[in-house]
């Protein structure tokens, strides 16, 4: 009897550690379909790179929605891994490497979410003859993609000068030139240093492309990435600074062959193969061409009166130069809450942010959870479902839905993202179109799989 009684107190205890587990996965599954319910409202999925999940692989265990730095790109729905926020995924790759029964590949997105994109060879070749592009304009964002394809495009143009001979060399002539500074512009040049290539590197602005333009503490790198001549950053995360201080130790490199302040304008290919490019100052001849432009282009204007005064601007660079100022933020991207907060965080300073819908949709999981932070406290107020009207000397008129407001204003930043530059590209006869990127896709998803591989080896030893 006593055994009876000790089976039923015992069999009690875990019928309710079982309901409440029960429970919490109905909790959980909930959540995860009003994510999907939210995520329909941007039915064109994934734009790049992103996690493929086998099903029949899948274990139910959850690492993967608990590593990814986005928030709810995944949830567990029916025991299983989903993706229910595809738009937000840019591809890190976290939860492909924490799965533990490698039931997640990164893939890239299907032709359809790829169209009006320059042709690319698996090389990164466009449809001209030994112009190449790498980083974020050819598709795949992320500092570490970048890095791995300035490094891989310079790879197969050193072992074309070598199967060609080493070609002769022509006086005013370049083996390469690099066009953009930032992440794969930086990748390639030291490589093509590695290779002992004749090269020359030209950035419209400064060194670090637009990891320099980022607000301070910003994370840009969130695995580890390995740069030639370097080796790898072991760190995790990386911040803004970090990979600044590295530029600052490659620009004391006395081969590092770098013109800044140059804006390119043309880029042409002779009858013989040489590329002559031309800037507003200098004429440049080149065997091949790297394009290392990133996507942003030109700031994207908003055609509003007023937006030619010197005190609206579309990139914060230092937040702490601006204190006891009224401050507007025009936008609901990522760009856009950083910038606000930032300055929201310094002294004295009065931030509003004007964003045309009724809530942030499509920024991080954890700016999302910082501003509503901020906007519970008071260090910044949003208005949504607003667009501004009119900037003036001393102050900004917004239509807040359908009523007009002006409110004192010293600065203005906006963030309505960049023009891509594909006039340019068309312009110097680089072929668009939609693209099928499971070639790409296969090669990112071996590449990761052979550095996982890597690690796990070195760990073991």
């Amino acid at each position: 009897m006593d055994t009876l009684i000790t089976f039923g107190i015992g069999g009690l205890i875990c019928l309710f550690f079982l309901v409440g587990y029960l429970k919490s996965l109905k909790k959980k599954e909930a959540r995860a379909r009003e994510a999907v319910e939210k995520g329909k409202l941007f039915s064109e999925g994934p734009k790049a790179q992103h996690p493929h999940i086998d099903s029949n692989y899948c274990i139910g265990c959850g690492t993967c929605t608990s590593v990814c730095p986005e928030g709810d790109v995944l949830a567990m729905i029916a025991g299983k891994a989903v993706i229910v926020n595809g738009h937000k995924c840019i591809g890190h790759g976290l939860c492909a490497d924490a799965c533990p029964v490698g039931a997640i590949t990164m893939v890239m997105a299907s032709p359809s979410m790829a169209a009006d994109m320059p042709h690319l060879t698996p090389e990164y070749e466009t449809s001209v003859p030994n112009l190449f592009i790498v980083g974020e304009l050819g598709g795949l964002a992320l500092i570490k993609n970048a890095v791995n394809q300035g490094r891989d495009c310079v790879d197969t143009i050193a072992a074309r000068h070598k199967a060609n001979g080493a070609a002769h060399p022509v006086p005013g002539v370049h083996d390469l030139l690099v066009i953009g500074a930032g992440p794969a512009g930086i990748s390639a040049s030291l490589r093509a240093i590695e290779h002992k290539l004749n090269y020359i590197t030209i950035e419209r602005d400064e060194i670090g492309g637009t990891v320099a333009k980022y607000p301070r503490q910003k994370l840009v790198m969130t695995s580890p990435v390995e740069f030639p001549m370097y080796g790898k950053f072991k760190k995790m995360q990386l911040s803004k600074e970090n990979l600044l201080a590295f530029w600052d130790m490659i620009l004391n490199r006395a081969d590092f062959n770098v013109s800044t302040g140059e804006k390119v304008e043309d880029v042409k290919r002779g009858e013989d193969g040489i590329f002559t490019v031309a800037t507003a100052t200098n004429q440049y001849r080149a065997r091949a061409v790297i394009l290392a432009l990133g996507k942003a282009g030109e700031p994207r204007k908003l055609g509003v009166k007023g937006e030619e005064l010197p005190k609206v601007m579309y990139r914060l660079i230092e937040a702490d130069h601006y204190i006891n100022k009224k401050i507007l933020v025009v936008g609901g991207g990522d760009s856009a809450v950083e910038a606000a907060m930032g300055l929201a965080s310094q002294t004295g300073n009065l931030v509003t942010v004007s964003y045309r819908s009724e809530s942030f949709s499509r920024i991080k999981e954890r700016n999302a959870k910082r501003i509503e932070d901020f906007m519970r406290s008071g260090k910044l107020r949003v208005l949504f479902n607003s667009n501004p009207v009119e900037f003036k000397p001393e102050s900004a008129v917004l239509d807040v839905g359908g009523n007009l407001q002006e409110i004192p204003n010293d600065f203005v930043w906006i963030f309505a993202g960049g023009t891509p530059p594909n006039a340019f590209l068309k312009k110097i006869g680089v072929g668009f179109g939609a693209r099928d990127l499971t070639l790409e896709a296969s090669k990112e998803a071996k590449i990761a799989a052979a550095e996982r591989n890597q690690l796990a080896q070195a760990a073991a030893h």
